[in-house]
């Protein structure tokens, strides 16, 4: 049996990660589209003005992240997610103190910069760095409990801004991230450096690549692609979902059948969790990938079906759940544990750079060419990322008969 058959998963810092995963996806992300009216009207901007300032941060926040993980691989991902909830406790404040739209741009560029430092691209690298060979097992876990954010804090914001200005909702969610992550990362951080003195102690913990030297930097070239093209078929549907089954006939059947998928995305990381146990990284990326223009290929053919409709928002939300997963398992699965924090922080950069302009991409295709050309383009984006991870799949049966080959010294 492996040394990882008799370690157990460490169940505190899990759950403990999990309570700040949900405050940090849900005060820096899920909250701002139930806010946005509000901060429109009180910035005297157009809703689209508000929405381009979101982009404009995601972007931003996707350039700097490489940055971020050479410093989760420096210091540590504890202390990064420690001073990454102080920053978003001032950069909430001072979104809700701008007193103009310049300074509530900078602010909202420090809200997603912020959310690269602690959500989920930092709490994998956390877990990795804890217990490298369970880490898979981890985040699996992780994602699990995660994926209730926007469950949680939808109604909870919704709730608060009945009673409260945009403002104090923020004032009340820096006060979260303070108080209650803040002291969460910085028990970890305290944790893992435990960890981290008996890594030195024994190499063994370390999880070694899954690929050929050789393959490695085409292989790293085709997963990026991969995630970054599942990140904008996501991000488009995601902001547009309602709209889109409404112009295809569904009318007010569409917001019913979006909230489907949301519970998609958590089923399946349960199904994953008690049945994926021996299933290869790479083949749960194909599934994955494989699920997202199946989904908009069934929404296309049976539309304006309601059936049909509640089909394609069970996929996608499948297909985007497991998406979550793979993005924190497969670079470990194929490169290895070293370097981990540094890898996260190149692909989370190209998906948020790619995905940050998916949202105005699809609304200037359904624009010019219409609602269906728009989603069959959409799904062909969808089919060239999963061609890239079966062209990694590819990859690792051809290399790694020739490293051996050269081993030997044959030609």
């Amino acid at each position: 049996m492996t040394p990882a058959a008799f370690e157990h998963p460490p169940v505190a810092a899990i759950l403990a990660l999990g309570v700040t995963q949900i405050i940090g996806y849900g005060t820096l992300y899920y909250s701002f589209s139930i806010l946005a009216p509000d901060m429109a009207r009180g910035l005297d901007w157009s809703q689209e003005w508000i929405f381009g300032a979101l982009s404009a941060a995601l972007l931003i926040g996707g350039l700097v992240a490489p940055a971020m993980g050479k410093w989760i691989d420096r210091f540590g991902a504890g202390r990064v997610m420690t001073s990454g909830s102080a920053i978003a406790a001032a950069a909430l404040a001072a979104c809700a103190l701008a007193p103009g739209k310049i300074a509530f741009v900078i602010a909202l560029i420090a809200i997603e910069t912020a959310s690269n430092l602690v959500q989920y691209a930092a709490a994998f690298a956390l877990l990795v760095q804890t217990q490298p060979r369970l880490a898979q097992r981890s985040i699996t876990y992780l994602t699990l409990i995660g994926g209730f954010a926007s469950t949680i804090f939808w109604p909870i914001t919704t709730t608060l801004h009945a009673h409260l200005s945009w403002q104090n909702v923020y004032f009340i969610f820096a006060a979260l991230n303070l108080l209650v992550c803040l002291p969460i990362h910085a028990w970890l951080a305290h944790s893992a450096g435990d960890t981290g003195t008996r890594e030195k102690a024994g190499a063994t913990r370390r999880v070694e690549p899954g690929l050929p030297a050789a393959a490695r930097t085409p292989a790293f070239v085709l997963m990026v692609t991969g995630f970054a093209l599942e990140s904008f078929v996501n991000a488009a549907l995601l902001v547009h979902m309602v709209p889109v089954m409404s112009a295809l006939g569904l009318g007010a059947m569409a917001v019913m059948v979006g909230t489907l998928f949301g519970p998609s995305q958590v089923l399946s990381r349960f199904i994953n969790m008690v049945l994926g146990g021996g299933l290869p990284q790479l083949t749960l990326a194909i599934i994955s990938a494989m699920l997202l223009p199946t989904a908009l290929v069934i929404l296309l053919v049976t539309a304006p079906s309601v059936a049909g409709a509640l089909v394609f928002a069970v996929i996608f939300g499948l297909g985007s759940g497991l998406s979550s997963i793979v993005q924190g398992v497969l670079p470990l699965a194929l490169f290895g544990s070293d370097g981990y924090g540094q890898r996260q922080g190149k692909v989370i950069s190209a998906r948020l750079v790619v995905s940050s302009t998916a949202p105005f991409a699809l609304a200037f295709l359904i624009g010019n060419v219409g609602i269906s050309w728009s989603l069959t383009i959409t799904a062909m984006l969808g089919t060239v990322a999963v061609a890239a991870f079966l062209a990694i799949r590819r990859l690792m049966r051809t290399s790694a008969p020739a490293e051996v080959a050269l081993a030997r010294g044959e030609p």
